[in-house]
């Protein structure tokens, strides 16, 4: 498929789709000018129809998804740009997350392209495409489908299942929620329905369509958080429906290893590989691999033509950026530890607080940009440090301009996760080929390990491995775990390694509930450093930054109010 099918829908499509919609998500009326005999008549038209419910995959990780910030906004990840405005992260930062302002970003979106996804499949049978062409577009119209249900899924809970199901203004639409393990029983036949159809890799012109590996990690996915605390056993509803609709009613060890071996199957296509190069130096790969449009490790992405959409939201004012995205708190920073693999807080670690980013983790490099980080700037693509201190060597005691702590962040720190080091945002001239991940194969090896630890009594060599594998690509050395590790020891190593490995990704928000900690993690006064430059050197302060409040009850999201009140049937989530 071409690249602009990805991103762009026609605006015939577009014209049809808008006119579909009326005052609910599933109410449809007929366009004046097109309507689906016309659309599905026209085999172009069909295939853009396609290319529209791919165009919003992966907005829901999208780092500015609610203005200021995103997903990495609503946690214990970074604090929000514009954080005096009320908007969704801030509301889950201050334990304020209320049903009637809440975003509906997620509930809209995903039964738009439900609703979308039906419309193509009932008529795809009639269309002038070719009988290969026709079993594909069922197949990826299927996984989209399940891939959509997923993310209500994630955030709320069981939802409504519409089935192949599309509504006319005049239907009586249905609003019961389907319990938790409806939904995904649904979503996993869906996804290996599609995956039969569907080959391990795209190649050419197929390239970031998905394939079956998409299905199966995105099955992992699904399997491990309803394998973990949260949906296993682990409501925080405490009565049926809720309690049934929330999650598993009862807790079986078995989920574990249903997760286990859907990451096995991607493993064991043997199509997807870490991407290492650690000879350029220590942890390139890390870095290098999210520059690239395609690599081995990237199972599926959000497909883009060349861009500097990260680096115009997560660099420093001196770039360029306008409209910032989130600022990395401490908590995170220092959840990275030294290149020899220990905590900076274990005592051999040898981590030197006067000289905090001396011998860490090089994932940090390629994660944060701090004070005194080499980053290219002016159209020479000169590389100069960031100030971000404070000049006390100042006989005003000025800070060091735009990007410094309390101007240009209020955390000591920017996000460089994902960008380019010769990107700069402010010069026309500079972009990288990079796509957004949704799934990639770092993240099916923490799955796998993470659902083989909790079905064990204590990991064996094939849990080590695969942590091992993630440590060794980001390069440390010794990348290796010490031997008899306890279930409970694997599993914080595990924990620790997906806050480092899949940062500022998406999934932090939704690990640290499904683990059922965040009343730990986001319950508490996040940190941020300010540095002090004086004639003796510099001094890294430890500041805070924001107090976060976490309420049991936002372990799921709340429904929009604006949807609970279209039925008595639809019940609101427990705590709302």
């Amino acid at each position: 498929m071409k690249k602009c099918k990805f991103l762009l829908v026609s605006a015939v499509a577009v014209t049809f789709l808008y006119a579909c919609q009326k005052d609910g998500f599933l109410d449809q009326t007929n366009s004046t000018d097109l309507n689906e005999q016309v659309v599905f008549a026209d085999s172009a038209y069909t295939l853009d129809f396609l290319s529209g419910i791919y165009a919003d995959i992966g907005f829901a990780t999208a780092p500015k998804r609610f203005g200021g910030g995103g997903l990495d906004a609503s946690t214990d990840e970074a604090e929000g740009a514009s954080s005096g405005a009320i908007n969704t992260y801030i509301q889950f930062a201050t334990g304020t997350v209320n049903p009637n302002i809440i975003t509906d970003d997620v509930w809209r979106t995903s039964y738009t392209n439900i609703r979308r996804a039906n419309i193509l499949l009932r008529n795809l049978p009639n269309t002038k495409l070719g009988a290969a062409i026709k079993t594909r577009i069922k197949a990826e119209t299927r996984f989209l489908r399940a891939y959509y249900y997923f993310l209500l899924l994630e955030h709320y809970g069981g939802v409504t299942l519409m089935g192949d199901n599309v509504y006319g203004a005049k239907d009586v639409i249905p609003s019961a929620r389907n319990t938790y393990k409806e939904c995904v029983d649904y979503i996993v036949a869906e996804i290996d329905a599609a995956a039969n159809d569907l080959p391990w890799t795209q190649v050419g012109e197929e390239y970031g369509r998905i394939n079956r590996a998409a299905c199966k990690a995105l099955k992992a996915r699904l399997l491990l958080y309803a394998a973990s605390p949260l949906f296993n056993g682990g409501s925080i509803a405490t009565a049926d429906p809720l309690k049934s609709i929330t999650s598993y009613p009862t807790y079986d060890k078995e989920r574990w290893k249903l997760a286990q071996d859907a990451a096995l199957e991607v493993m064991g296509s043997n199509a997807y590989s870490l991407y290492v190069d650690n000879a350029t130096e220590p942890g390139y790969g890390f870095y290098a691999m999210f520059q690239l449009r395609k690599s081995s490790e990237m199972i599926l992405a959000r497909m883009q033509g060349p861009n500097r959409d990260l680096e115009g939201i997560w660099n420093p004012p001196t770039h360029g950026v306008t409209s910032p995205g989130a600022y990395p708190y401490l908590e995170t920073v220092n959840a990275f530890g030294m290149r020899n693999g220990l905590a900076i807080t274990d005592a051999g670690s040898g981590y030197n607080a006067a000289q905090p980013y001396n011998g860490r983790d090089p994932r940090l490099l390629n994660t944060f940009t701090r004070d005194q980080s080499l980053v290219y700037h002016t159209p020479e693509l000169t590389r100069i440090p960031v100030n971000i201190y404070i000049d006390k060597t100042n006989p005003n005691n000025v800070t060091s301009g735009q990007d410094a702590i309390y101007k240009g962040t209020p955390t000591g720190y920017y996000t460089f996760k994902m960008l380019g080091r010769e990107v700069v945002y402010n010069w026309f001239n500079t972009s990288t080929p990079r796509c957004f991940p949704i799934f990639r194969f770092a993240e099916v090896l923490l799955n796998f390990a993470e659902a083989r630890n909790e079905y064990l009594s204590a990991p064996d060599q094939q849990v080590y491995d695969a942590v091992e594998d993630i440590r060794e690509r980001a390069g440390l050395s010794p990348y290796q775990l010490p031997t008899g590790l306890t279930q409970e020891q694997m599993r914080e190593i595990i924990k620790n390694e997906r806050q480092k490995e899949l940062a500022f990704e998406g999934h932090r928000f939704f690990d640290v509930r499904r683990w059922k900690i965040a009343e730990q993690t986001e319950n508490k006064m996040m940190h941020g450093t300010e540095p002090v430059k004086t004639a003796a050197g510099t001094t890294y302060n430890t500041i805070e930054v924001r107090k976060h409040n976490f309420n049991p009850r936002m372990y799921l999201w709340p429904i929009p109010q604006s949807e609970i009140g279209k039925s008595t049937q639809l019940l609101q989530n427990p705590g709302y």
